[in-house]
């Protein structure tokens, strides 16, 4: 990986955690009145996160002929099945009892906020348990 990959990843890190925080989707008690429906900001997030990403997939390949560090831009086929059903389900029933996903619960480590190590230990069993049960 060239220098200049690992910066434009490095930054753009560092914009997502702090978007993050800025949001408030660190702090599990705000993630969790939010899906007790008893505060609606975070739908306000969500929904200008998909905006800007349903813009960047539709007009970044229109603008531009290839990636800053690909030689095409990927395509990927998503299939709705069994699996992409249960494993939906699981992460919404650990993202439900927690407060937090992965993304979150790192940029809430760089807040300081230590206890959501447990939410990242659930999460790696979860990964490690996929890896066991559908090896590469």
């Amino acid at each position: 990986m060239r220098l200049s990959q690992v910066m434009s990843v490095a930054l753009a890190g560092v914009l997502f955690g702090f978007g993050l925080a800025l949001s408030t989707m660190i702090q599990p008690q705000v993630v969790l009145s939010f899906l007790r429906f008893q505060d609606a900001g975070l739908l306000l997030v969500m929904g200008g996160a998909m905006g800007l990403t349903l813009l960047a997939y539709q007009l970044l390949p229109r603008w531009r002929r290839q990636p800053l560090f690909e030689h095409s831009f990927g395509h990927h086929v998503a299939t709705l099945d069994r699996d992409t059903v249960l494993g939906a389900a699981i992460f919404g029933i650990g993202w439900g009892l927690c407060g937090v996903c992965p993304g979150p619960a790192i940029a809430g480590l760089g807040a300081g906020n230590a206890d959501l190590l447990w939410a990242l230990a659930g999460t790696a069993a979860g990964a490690w348990l996929h890896g066991v049960r559908r090896p590469a």
